[in-house]
């Protein structure tokens, strides 16, 4: 059995985590850490895999001391933005034995959704991604959507397809959205949401619409326990979960 460490325990993903592992048969629950709690609990309890649900101030921390210690990380914590991530690969680097996946969405239904949406987005002109919160969340636009926007703008990039038409020339600030890459992302933050994305696309006299909900935080256990079971066999960053489903 793979021992599991859950970094973020109390928290209401972490919560999840601890019941999505202690549910499984192949893997046990060997140690949980919340704020206050000694990192050290995950060396002694021979943690091999520790889950990351925490916050952006001290997520880097975590994945540091993980990796210091041979323990494969699975990062689910929003804030890794590119600097992180080429900090992330020196640490790994230096302990070539060890894995990390890092990923924006662990519902396999979102990963999904942004595997299509690249595939889509070279036939059309239009592309916009809204993505729908609880107000509770401190990041916007979501690190889904921040992904889902890169990945579309590679693929119409890699296709030579013109920029998306825009006759605007007065707007309030923020009224379209975040360009990322090129790609306008909306967030909407409203109590009752959970976390829900939509894509957008556009031609003359049509329009496909692609949006996944997750209406549950237990829809994130799949793709959590999929990047538990695997990290350890892949040295190295892993950056979502498409390359997961492929094997």
């Amino acid at each position: 059995m793979v021992k599991v460490g859950v970094i973020g325990a109390a928290g209401r993903m972490g919560t999840e985590v601890c019941r999505a592992v202690d549910a499984t048969e192949d893997l046990h629950l060997a140690a949980t850490v919340d704020i206050g709690d000694p990192m050290e609990r995950l060396v002694t309890s021979g943690v091999e895999v520790a889950v990351d649900f925490t916050t952006p101030d001290v997520v880097m921390d975590h994945i540091r001391f993980c990796l210091d210690h041979g323990i494969n990380v699975v990062v689910g914590t929003t804030g890794i933005d590119d600097a992180r991530l080429d900090e992330v690969r020196a640490l790994l680097a230096a302990h070539p034995s060890n894995g990390a996946v890092i990923a924006p969405n662990f519902g396999l239904g979102a990963v999904l959704l942004m595997r299509f949406a690249r595939e889509a987005a070279p036939y059309f002109e239009s592309v916009e991604v809204i993505e729908l919160h609880h107000p509770d969340k401190a990041d916007a636009p979501s690190g889904t959507a921040t992904h889902t926007a890169h990945g579309i703008a590679e693929a119409r990039a890699r296709a030579a397809t013109a920029p998306g038409p825009d006759a605007t020339q007065h707007e309030i600030a923020g009224a379209r959205g975040a360009d990322i890459d090129g790609i306008r992302v909306h967030s909407v933050r409203v109590r009752g949401l959970v976390a829900h994305e939509e894509v957008l696309l556009g031609n003359p006299g049509e329009v496909l619409t692609l949006r996944h909900d997750s209406l549950d935080r237990a829809s994130f256990m799949p793709g959590v326990l999929l990047a538990v079971r695997a990290v350890s066999a892949r040295p190295g960053l892993t950056l979502g979960l498409e390359s997961l489903l492929d094997h």
